[in-house]
């Protein structure tokens, strides 16, 4: 090295208990940036989402047009509907909307990584994160959040 140090790296880790939904999709973009503001600031980072849940699922779409967010709920209840005369499910432990939930998840995926920029998120302008619920009736979702960048030194 040429006397010059590191920089020094954010490390922050924050869960957060999302209020009861019921099913569909719901924007959450609001609650992750309430719990970002208590991270130290990043001018630059990756923030990681985690969903704590196998019934439950996150991505970013549309974040303007309600539409949207029905439309998609549609969509993966005719994907996969709570009961399938043709191939019935096995696993229903938890109910007939049980193994529909755990397909919908694991198509849409459990957890996002997306760009911090200056301590906020950085999305397009229409752009929001969803939870999809995919039971009919949940408890709170919970979320891990994870923040690694580059401090945000102020001048």
């Amino acid at each position: 090295m040429n006397g010059s140090t590191a920089p020094t790296m954010i490390f922050w880790q924050q869960e957060i208990q999302l209020t009861a939904k019921p099913r569909g999709f719901h924007l959450i973009t609001d609650e992750i940036d309430e719990a970002l503001r208590t991270a130290p600031p990043a001018s630059v980072g990756l923030l990681h989402i985690l969903v704590k849940h196998t019934s439950a699922s996150l991505t970013l779409n549309e974040n303007a047009d309600p539409a949207v967010r029905r439309d998609f709920e549609r969509y993966f209840q005719t994907l996969a509907p709570d009961t399938d005369r043709n191939a019935p499910y096995e696993h229903t432990y938890e109910g007939p909307d049980d193994l529909p939930a755990h397909f919908k998840a694991s198509l849409l995926g459990s957890n996002l990584t997306l760009p911090v920029t200056d301590g906020r998120l950085n999305l397009g302008t229409w752009q929001g994160v969803y939870l999809g619920e995919h039971r009919t009736q949940a408890s709170g979702r919970q979320l891990v959040l994870t923040l690694q960048g580059q401090p945000l030194t102020r001048k």
